[in-house]
């Protein structure tokens, strides 16, 4: 008999720095890939007519991340377009910047996005609250990985 079983995972690390460049907070955060992002990774595997995953968002919401969730529940700011975008074997790199006036405020979720408005949302994770000030700045590396176990 053959069992393949196959497990998706994302890990996120969010540095936070001041004005001047100090890092003031760093921390690695897990997310929930939710069943719209499972449906885009089916669908771009059959064809390519999905786009491909091109920003990334903050916002304050604290509700739990749920499969079913298409956004944030209350994104700060505006969706940033992705640094870069990387793969490997089997992980894929998300990057992510949120410059002074950005972003700003009590982050407490985080997800990426295959549009700067509405698409399709590939994952969401909530965390213990990062303060944002006007003038810090924020990078975001999120790493997905798919393995066989």
């Amino acid at each position: 008999m053959i069992n393949d079983t196959l497990k998706l995972k994302g890990d996120l690390q969010i540095v936070l720095k001041d004005k001047d460049g100090k890092v003031k907070e760093t921390r690695t955060e897990k997310n929930l890939i939710v069943t719209g992002g499972l449906t885009f990774i089916c669908d771009r595997m059959a064809d390519a007519s999905s786009a491909v995953m091109s920003h990334m968002a903050v916002g304050s919401g604290s509700t739990s991340p749920a499969a079913g969730n298409t956004d944030l529940v209350s994104i700060l700011g505006t969706r940033e377009a992705l640094d870069s975008t990387t793969s490997s074997s089997n992980t894929v790199v998300y990057v992510s910047s949120f410059e002074a006036g950005e972003g700003t405020g009590g982050i407490q979720e985080a997800g990426v996005f295959n549009a700067s408005a509405l698409g399709t949302m590939l994952c969401r994770t909530v965390f213990a609250v990062v303060n944002k000030g006007a003038n810090d700045t924020m990078a975001i590396t999120w790493t997905i990985t798919l393995s066989a176990s």
